[in-house]
């Protein structure tokens, strides 16, 4: 009901005389986002209950939330250049079709290995589903105001979902068992899956003049993937480790392959018209950042809520109540305060308050906090996820063509990945600095400071963001997005 609402009050001022089926498009595109972005973190709250029945340890348990990360980023840039040229339709009901797979997968594993594997096959869908359904609002709606309403609808959604995904997972796990965050998954799915047939057209044949660069695509995936591998797991494993090093090695090896390929390539992955767009450029920077610092906190905040504050899964669920629906209410409202006032205030802004909002937080946390001290804070910062999230995609988007609108969206896509999965691995260090061989309050009160430590650095990360928007984004031309 907190998604709905706002969303359908948007989709009304999208839609006119003539663009019902737009809106019942931009509908099923942002129930898409939805489902790919809240199987990011419905497993959170379950994670305890899951490393119980699994057989996780404390030092292997976040690679349930790891694992898609590292391969949502590695298969995104495939996912983005397969959309542009195999057809977004396509590549959507591949990549749904994928989830659904996975989801089934991951609710009847008996064994982290086979988990593992279900995730990672979840993140590949994910990665599939993601570039499709951006690239398919930037080609159904003209650039400007139409375009930035229907993106604050699909990043409401995409936004909430990440939120919505702890709140639901919470619910779930305390009526249903842990199972039940992935097998919701799909029913859902084959829900959208229907829809997609029915509502959107058949992609057009695949362009003659156009080749898909498989060398180019394979290579690109695997440095990707080896890369975020290595830096999600070698803050842990320590950089020297064979895997480690191996990881790197590979990795650097694709990439140095994946440039030359790129050179002499007619139609290139990344072509460079698409590299000299500022608008592009930045948001790559801002996606990385945003889902380092907001879209790890998620995860710090569940562990708070259940192992410091002793939480049931269904309380935690019912915490993240209050955040969900500002985060809705932020993404839904960004694309129009976009419009109006420009991208440059609209970031500055959203992250200037994000950033007071998590030394607020930081302040309030501690053993025995009440969730009414920890409010303001939560409010605050989940203003800013929200605005934050809708603003990257504009400015992904802006200036592109849209026989490229899949490809951009996978770059900013990827961005995001890799700084979700090298933010949670450098955050989990510092939450866990100090809590070796400790038990019982002891724990707790570590553990309540090394969250406090890692929200402190999450806002210096968030200022640092601001002072790149602000040096970076010219002050008048934010205002007519879509320059190059």
């Amino acid at each position: 009901m907190l998604v709905n609402c706002p969303l359908l009050e948007n989709v009304a001022l999208v839609a006119d005389a003539r663009g019902k089926r737009r809106a019942a498009i931009l509908a099923l595109i942002s129930f898409c986002m939805l489902l790919v972005s809240l199987d990011q973190y419905i497993v959170v709250v379950a994670l305890p209950e899951i490393a119980r029945a699994i057989g996780y340890s404390a030092h292997t348990l976040q690679s349930v939330v790891s694992v898609y990360a590292v391969a949502s980023s590695g298969f995104l840039l495939f996912g983005g250049r397969a959309s542009d040229l195999l057809g977004r339709r396509r590549v959507l009901v591949a990549g749904l079709t994928l989830y659904a797979l996975g989801s089934l997968a991951g609710g009847f594993a008996s064994g982290p290995a086979v988990q593992l594997t279900a995730r990672a096959v979840q993140g590949i869908g994910g990665a599939l589903v993601f570039p499709s359904t951006l690239a398919v609002i930037n080609t159904t709606f003209s650039e400007g105001r139409a375009r930035n309403k229907a993106l604050g609808i699909w990043g409401g959604a995409g936004a909430a979902g990440l939120v919505i995904g702890v709140l639901s997972g919470g619910v779930l796990t305390r009526v249903f068992g842990w199972e039940a965050v992935f097998l919701i998954n799909v029913p859902l799915v084959g829900i959208a899956l229907i829809l997609a047939f029915v509502l959107i057209e058949p992609d057009e044949a695949t362009q003659s003049d156009r080749k898909f660069d498989a060398f180019g695509v394979l290579t690109a995936t695997g440095a990707v993937t080896s890369l975020v591998f290595a830096l999600v797991r070698g803050p842990e494993l320590g950089w020297g480790t064979p895997g480690i090093a191996a990881a790197i090695l590979a990795g650097l090896i694709l990439l140095v392959m994946f440039i030359g390929i790129e050179h002499r390539s007619q139609d290139p992955i990344l072509p460079r018209r698409l590299l000299i767009n500022r608008s592009l450029r930045i948001s790559i920077v801002i996606a990385f950042m945003f889902m380092a610092t907001f879209g790890s906190l998620l995860y710090f905040l569940s562990i708070y809520l259940q192992d410091v504050r002793r939480y049931d899964p269904l309380q935690t669920g019912v915490a993240f109540l209050l955040p969900t629906a500002v985060v809705v209410a932020g993404s839904s409202v960004a694309g129009s305060v976009v419009t109006r006032i420009g991208l440059k205030s609209t970031l500055v802004g959203a992250l200037a308050i994000g950033a007071v909002g998590l030394f607020v937080l930081a302040l309030a946390i501690s053993p025995d906090a009440s969730y009414s001290s920890l409010a303001p804070g939560l409010v605050a910062i989940s203003i800013a996820d929200g605005v934050v999230f809708t603003s990257m995609f504009i400015a992904a988007g802006s200036g592109v063509d849209d026989r490229d609108q899949g490809i951009a969206s996978a770059i900013a896509s990827t961005a995001s990945g890799i700084g979700a999965a090298l933010g949670l691995a450098l955050l989990v260090l510092i939450a866990n600095a100090a809590t070796a061989g400790l038990a019982g309050d002891a724990l707790r009160v570590a553990q309540a400071a090394g969250i406090r430590m890692v929200v402190l650095t999450i806002a210096g990360a968030v200022v640092a963001t601001l002072v790149f928007v602000l040096g970076a984004l010219p002050a008048r031309e934010g205002v007519r997005v879509g320059s190059v």
